[in-house]
């Protein structure tokens, strides 16, 4: 009897759970009301890592005549920070979304952003409370900005800066006392991610007893991230994540390709169980190295494809989409910095086969060049005198290589600019892969390689070139004396 009994319990709860599981409800359902417009369309769009104007369309509903309309859905939400867009495209409303929610929203047109009550939605309540707590705080802020422009003396400045602190603390109590009385709630993991880390105030030491001088900023940057909660996705639809990933990888991290390398693995393995997170962060990442204006900075870039997209991390991409992803990175590979220079073996002017590899040369400037192309022939003279001035006392030879042109153009040039010190060389036969092995797409394009042929600097102009001689030149000291 005992275990017909505890049977029945046990399929009385499996019955529960398995109608809780069909109750459930997805989507969305929002009565929207305006007091003050009629018959015209409104948009519920969202945020997606950054601030406006990037916003994605959700929903959209035309008001009747009493200025009543219904949005709803049965497909599950993301949550985030959405927005009751006006037709006129610029007027917008913000408020809080979850998966599930069912409220009314009264609007006033000509009350925006902060013109909007709910009925059945108390984090909503507590959403547009604290919008009104930011425009107070906004005035006071504005009224401290005038006044510190009026400040003629340093005890003046002090005191600014104390007001200037004590109201900066407003904003972090309201926050604080909010994630005490309501953890969890997508409003706290919105101001958790807001956070940023509060250096201890303080004499800091090292071991020998002198100042810490890079504590305040090693602190910062070893917490930064501390309370960002990389397991709630509904924060890529907030304007919070994309300018804490420009501020950290733009601000505190080397901007050489190894820091960005580790720091992305870092970021990436915090997010890896998100997926909108983690999506959003490879992109970031993949965007960021690939468009860095930094040198040598494409390496970086070449190991994120290589380490996610081309090991199938990147599974919202489509094969064409991965598959420019590929061809870039091969394009790249060959020639990042640190690698050796692929061989190139082409007749110069006089028809004599001439090697890349076999310039013998403390340093070789690879130039790439076209007779037709009017920045060469603004650049390649410029690049002459500074070899002739300073270059060719430091050891370094010229190896020209013609991407385009007539021959017959590119010899009068050569002639016409007193080029023929360096060794000029095309490829009239097509037989080499210099366009695929060095990337070139547009002219002129500078490669620095040292005695052994390997790449220690890419994409240069005239400006940088003895720069970034100097720089290899301490890096091999340094090396030397490690």
């Amino acid at each position: 009897m005992m275990r017909k009994i505890l049977l029945g319990l046990v399929a009385i709860l499996l019955t529960a759970g398995a109608t809780y599981g069909q109750d459930k409800k997805h989507g969305y359902k929002l009565k929207v009301k305006f007091d003050d417009m009629t018959d015209s369309t409104v948009y519920l769009v969202h945020y997606f890592g950054k601030p406006l104007p990037t916003i994605y369309k959700t929903d959209s509903v035309k008001l009747d005549s009493k200025g009543v309309g219904v949005m709803e859905s049965d497909e599950e939400l993301l949550g985030g920070i959405y927005m009751l867009l006006l037709s006129d495209r610029k007027t917008y409303f913000e408020f809080l979304l979850k998966d599930g929610d069912q409220f009314t929203i009264n609007a006033k047109a000509s009350q925006s952003p902060d013109g909007l009550t709910f009925k059945n939605s108390p984090e909503n309540d507590r959403f547009i409370a604290y919008v009104k707590f930011l425009k107070a705080y906004g005035k006071k802020h504005q009224k401290l900005m005038d006044e510190f422009g009026n400040a003629k003396t340093t005890e003046d400045t002090a005191k600014m800066r104390d007001k200037f602190a004590t109201l900066s603390k407003e904003l972090t109590g309201y926050r604080t006392d909010y994630l005490k009385k309501y953890p969890n709630t997508l409003l706290a993991n919105i101001f958790n991610a807001l956070k940023v880390p509060d250096v201890p105030e303080g004499d800091h030491k090292l071991a020998d007893g002198t100042e810490d001088k890079e504590f305040a900023y090693r602190y910062y940057k070893s917490h930064y991230w501390d309370d960002f909660n990389f397991s709630d996705d509904r924060l890529i639809n907030t304007p919070v994540f994309d300018g804490r990933l420009e501020e950290y990888f733009s601000k505190l991290v080397l901007q050489n390709p190894d820091s960005i390398q580790k720091e992305g693995d870092i970021l990436l393995a915090k997010a890896e169980g998100s997926k909108e997170l983690f999506k959003y962060t490879l992109w970031w990442l993949t965007r960021y190295t690939e468009q860095s204006k930094v040198m040598g900075m494409d390496a970086a870039f070449v190991y994120f494809v290589e380490n996610y997209h081309m090991k199938g991390k990147a599974t919202w991409l489509s094969p064409d989409d991965l598959a420019k992803y590929i061809d870039r990175v091969q394009k790249i590979a060959p020639n990042v910095i640190g690698n050796i220079a692929p061989e190139l073996k082409m007749p110069d002017v006089n028809g004599v086969e001439r090697s890349l590899h076999a310039v013998d040369a403390k340093y070789t400037l690879l130039i790439f060049w076209s007779p037709e192309c009017g920045h060469c022939l603004t650049e390649m003279p410029i690049v002459d005198s500074l070899y002739e001035a300073k270059l060719k006392k430091m050891g370094v030879k010229i190896y020209g290589v013609r991407t385009d042109g007539t021959e017959e153009n590119w010899k009068k040039v050569i002639k016409e600019n007193g080029l023929d010190d360096w060794i000029q060389v095309h490829d009239p036969e097509r037989k080499t892969r210099f366009r695929s092995d060095y990337d070139i797409y547009s002219t002129p394009v500078i490669y620095l390689l040292d005695e052994k042929k390997i790449i220690r600097g890419k994409r240069m102009d005239h400006t940088n070139i003895l720069d970034v001689i100097e720089m290899v030149e301490k890096q091999n000291k340094q090396a030397k004396a490690n």
